[in-house]
């Protein structure tokens, strides 16, 4: 059985979650995450207008070591579009990230598995070559990201985040 880290069952944990879309660098795409029938929906519309193209939601970790874990599972329901799940540690400098992308398929519940050897670092969508590998155990943020260079509505549905078994 997987350990819920993240669970949406509970209907404060939508209020823990942020906006950071593009309009911090003047784009118009928007996006937030809220609940609906027990699931978390991050959702929205990107726009590539003024050079934007990104919407993403982000939750402070607090209490929440999945180190011991091989990874983490998400419980989604896609809408066909590239997400990706985004991980802070204070091992990369203000504004980096580890990523990993998923894209489910569109009406259907699954289960992503993301190993931590998934996980690259970025900034502002490059790669960071010298970047030391992903601490599980210190992270300090989650968040998911929409960036795929497409514009339009978007819609991704959260069950639960939690430490993958194994």
């Amino acid at each position: 059985m997987t350990t819920h880290l993240i669970d949406f069952q509970y209907p404060a944990e939508a209020r823990r979650w942020r906006a950071i879309n593009d309009d911090v660098m003047g784009g118009v795409s928007r996006g937030g995450l809220h609940m609906e029938d027990g699931v978390g929906v991050f959702r929205g519309e990107t726009s590539l207008e003024n050079n934007g193209g990104f919407a993403s939601v982000r939750r402070e970790s607090e209490a929440m070591d999945p180190s011991h874990a091989p990874g983490l599972v998400l419980r989604v329901r896609g809408d066909g579009r590239r997400y990706q799940l985004r991980l802070r540690t204070d091992e990369l400098f203000d504004g980096g990230a580890y990523r990993a992308l998923f894209q489910p398929p569109a009406g259907e519940w699954q289960c992503v598995a993301l190993p931590w050897h998934a996980f690259e670092a970025v900034f502002r969508g490059r790669q960071l070559e010298d970047a030391p590998p992903l601490d599980p155990a210190a992270l300090r943020q989650v968040g998911l990201l929409i960036a795929d260079r497409r514009p339009g509505p978007f819609r991704l549905e959260l069950a639960w985040v939690g430490r993958m078994d194994g």
